[in-house]
């Protein structure tokens, strides 16, 4: 085989079969054995056939998950696979606004690298070396010993001396799926430049088998025997003395994971949004509310918000080691006005109660949050958000403007209406929902129950500073109405006001026991006294029994 496993596009070429006899050979001999060579139909392998069964069995065979090769087999024209083999690489583009498949790139690079530098009695891209670097790339460090020779074992091998064969051992600093701090151990034990994938730090000792040669530490001073070595560097109690990722159960759980497709992640859920002809929400869909809010980090970026509710009566919930558990896979797109991507988020969200608390837990929602800096400007997000045990989808398509907060003007962050709303602890700080040192869970429906306490969450920005004081000088009143009425009214106490600056924060709670059930309409008069401004933002919400 050659240098490259196959062409990275493959171009279909039609293969045109005549077969039979011309006339100027006359009829059949009937004297002629049945069996005759020159009669019998002949075979023939479509180009096109053999073209993609390469590239599914050669080209992507270590990046090509499950699902996706028995997608392709179904197929059953080659249009079907040519769009397939597209989205393909659409769905492992880092960038799909740059008309270069960067990971499609460097991906054949991989391949053309393990076939030059791998290739042994077998063609690179087929051996251990050659596997781990086409599908995992190349590794952040190599320790080569392509010499083999003498070894002194560091202390979590055991110690000691030994003679071991040609190795290699290759450093991750993080693999998807695998994990942080990874080392993979190449061995070549039969001196031909084909090294395999150890399974055991004794792989590459050279003396493992050699009575009383290349003892460890603990062999030495008789607290182990070799025979222990299968388990593990042991002491004679039996306890495993080596690193974590040395054990056999981890070591293997290491491997198992290197021989799986990297992760693509939910880049299936972005193919929904738009690079897919296939439709993407069932008769059945899956609902959720969402909302975007404003919070300024500075004149030029403004932290927004996304945040995704559903009801947890429409979510699946499936017994994992006997806690019923709901998982989603949520994937949002934020584009800017001109079509460039301004930000992706994409991330699995579990829901759990035991058993007892299944039927109480259903009645209540789950919430999910991405904050992300953006400029002022116009966007579009796209969110799509699938049930992971049902498959149901549920797509929304939102526009948004990000203000721009003028520094010499009266202005505000938007205002929210929480579900929850109290003082974060220090563990919570820059976790999801958090803002400054408040834990903000917003109520993206706006309904609540009778005597349910309603989250009032707002900062305010360029407050004008009172000299006299040093402080920002601030009236603010919260007006309750319903049905265009009046129903209640409470001024802000200063005192209560955090304040950062010329950033103050509003954070209280309102009571609703002595509220009727309907529609609400919270409105805050805030007045700068300093510059003499004003701003009246408002919300609804709903109270039901």
């Amino acid at each position: 085989m050659s240098g490259k496993m196959l062409i990275k596009n493959i171009t279909v070429a039609a293969l045109v079969c005549v077969v039979g006899a011309s006339a100027a050979f006359g009829q059949k001999d009937k004297d002629k054995p049945s069996q005759d060579p020159n009669q019998k139909s002949r075979k023939f392998i479509k180009e096109s056939h053999r073209a993609y069964k390469e590239w599914l069995e050669k080209d992507v065979a270590y990046i090509i998950t499950n699902d996706e090769k028995k997608a392709f087999k179904q197929l059953a024209t080659d249009e079907e696979r040519e769009k397939f083999i597209e989205n393909f690489w659409l769905r492992r583009d880092p960038d799909p606004d740059t008309e270069e498949n960067e990971y499609r790139e460097e991906y054949y690079e991989r391949i053309a690298y393990a076939n030059e530098h791998f290739t042994s009695g077998i063609p690179g891209w087929k051996t251990d070396r050659g596997r781990t670097y086409i599908a995992w790339g190349k590794p952040d460090g190599i320790e080569s010993h392509p010499s083999g020779g003498s070894y002194n074992r560091p202390s979590y091998e055991g110690g000691g001396s030994t003679t071991t064969y040609p190795f290699e051992v290759w450093f991750y600093r993080h693999l998807d799926g695998i994990g942080d701090g990874i080392e993979i151990e190449f061995v070549d034990p039969t001196g031909t430049g084909e090294y395999r994938i150890a399974r055991s730090p004794n792989d590459k000792d050279a003396l493992a088998h050699v009575p009383g040669g290349g003892l460890t530490l603990a062999e030495q001073l008789g607290m182990s025997d070799k025979s222990d070595r299968g388990n593990g560097y042991q002491t004679a109690s039996g306890y495993f003395m080596g690193r974590e990722q040395d054990s056999p159960f981890r070591r293997m759980e290491i491997i198992t994971g290197l021989q799986r497709p990297p992760q693509v992640k939910f880049k299936d859920l972005e193919t929904a949004l738009g690079l897919s002809d296939t439709p993407i929400l069932a008769d059945d869909p899956l609902k959720f509310d969402m909302r975007v809010d404003f919070f300024r980090q500075s004149d030029e970026r403004v932290v927004t918000t996304f945040t995704v509710q559903t009801d947890n009566t429409d979510l699946s919930f499936e017994d994992v080691s006997g806690i019923q558990t709901a998982r989603l896979n949520i994937f949002g797109r934020i584009t800017a006005v001109n079509g460039k991507r301004s930000g992706v988020f994409e991330d699995p969200v579990t829901t759990t109660a035991t058993v007892e608390e299944l039927s109480e837990a259903k009645l209540r929602k789950s919430a999910y949050q991405k904050a992300i800096a953006l400029q002022p400007g116009t966007y579009r997000v796209d969110v799509i958000v699938r049930d992971v045990k049902s498959g149901k989808k549920g797509v929304q398509r939102l526009g948004f403007t990000v203000p721009k907060y003028n520094p010499e003007k009266l202005s505000a962050s938007t205002l929210i209406l929480a579900s929850r709303l109290y003082t974060a602890s220090d563990a919570e700080i820059g976790s999801q929902f958090t803002i400054g040192d408040k834990k903000v869970l917003p109520n993206v429906s706006g309904e609540y129950k009778k005597g349910q306490e309603v989250g009032i969450y707002m900062q305010v920005y360029n407050a004008g500073i009172d000299q006299t004081t040093l402080r920002p000088s601030i009236d603010v009143e919260y007006v309750l109405m319903k049905d265009g009425k009046q129903v209640g009214v409470q001024k802000e106490d200063w005192q209560g006001l955090s304040d950062a600056g010329q950033r103050l924060t509003l954070a209280r709670m309102l009571h609703t026991e002595k509220l009727g059930t309907g529609e609400y309409e919270l409105k805050i008069n805030i007045k700068d006294r300093v510059n003499n401004q004003q701003l009246t933002p408002t919300a609804k919400f709903v109270i039901k029994d």
